[in-house]
């Protein structure tokens, strides 16, 4: 396993240019890498494998003072075979995204699954997200996603990067725990879903269905697709036709609306409870959501 380098980086070196570069989407497309930072996120990308044994952290960047706090995810990181360089905290901040960096950033291999093997796995609870074009939404949808139980998510190809380095920050680290498919155009989401059995929801806040009631008359607990719009101007009437019903969150009080990642998570922790109750998909799982 290589070793930490006994001397700091050059903020000249080519691995430190390499790194920066990966700020720009055209730069992470073409080595097909991209940053994750802090502790939490490099943890999880140094446990993490691809399918084919392949890990994803592939460098990690350091202070000194990082590698003495976190030595236990430096040595993590050695163990997946990602080289560590020690870096003055000039470096870490030229290579970072952040305004504040917390010390450890890392380089890590595109992790998306092809939507085909998504559809292969039978999933039973899918974030599909269509016209999120926020990053920090986008990751924070995820990580609701990953905290539900969530199978898979789908990031259409009118949504953001999921690499984009607020994306990743906002997942804090769930990017790490579920399939996520990229690119999808939004039809073949649907369509692809519905035929695995999927029933496929729209979440907006002017749909003609109440969650509540929807829980009340027991039609949530098969397998389901939540679809979630931009923030702002919500989906589309072309992509709300897609679903099989428009589902509102109600609300009980005066605010006008919830932003999109709380409605997320109301919406799929209400799947996720009707799918574990009787007569729901997932009856007997496991609180962490492993079928018996």
């Amino acid at each position: 396993m290589p070793p930490v380098s006994p001397e700091l980086i050059s903020p000249r070196s080519s691995r430190v240019s390499a790194a920066r570069r990966l700020a720009k989407r055209n730069f992470r497309g073409k080595d097909r890498l991209f940053l994750a930072e802090g502790p939490q996120a490099v943890r999880e990308a140094a446990g993490h494998r691809a399918a084919d044994g392949t890990p994803s952290l592939v460098e990690l960047f350091t202070t000194v003072e990082a590698a003495e706090r976190h030595a236990a995810i430096v040595q993590q990181a050695r163990r997946a075979g990602a080289r560590v360089h020690l870096a003055a905290d000039e470096v870490i901040a030229d290579i970072s995204t952040t305004v504040t960096p917390q010390g450890l950033v890392g380089v890590c291999r595109f992790l998306d699954t092809p939507f085909e093997a998504i559809l292969t796995s039978r999933p039973r609870l899918v974030a599909v997200l269509a016209h999120v074009r926020d990053p920090g939404n986008a990751g924070t949808v995820l990580r609701c996603a990953d905290a539900a139980g969530a199978d898979a998510v789908v990031l259409t190809d009118a949504s953001v990067d999921l690499y984009n380095p607020k994306a990743v920050r906002a997942s804090v680290g769930s990017l790490f725990h579920l399939p996520v498919a990229v690119g999808v155009p939004v039809e073949r989401a649907v369509s692809g879903l519905r035929d695995a059995g999927v029933r496929i929801l729209a979440a907006d806040g002017a749909g003609a269905h109440d969650l509540d009631d929807e829980l009340d008359k027991g039609t949530m607990g098969g397998p389901t697709a939540w679809v979630f719009g931009n923030e702002a101007w919500g989906l589309p009437e072309e992509t709300r036709a897609l679903a099989d019903a428009v589902v509102r969150v109600p609300i009980h009080g005066q605010a006008e609306s919830l932003n999109l990642a709380t409605a997320a998570a109301v919406c799929l922790y209400a799947s996720a409870r009707a799918q574990r109750a009787e007569g729901g998909c997932r009856h007997g799982a496991s609180a962490h959501g492993t079928a018996p």
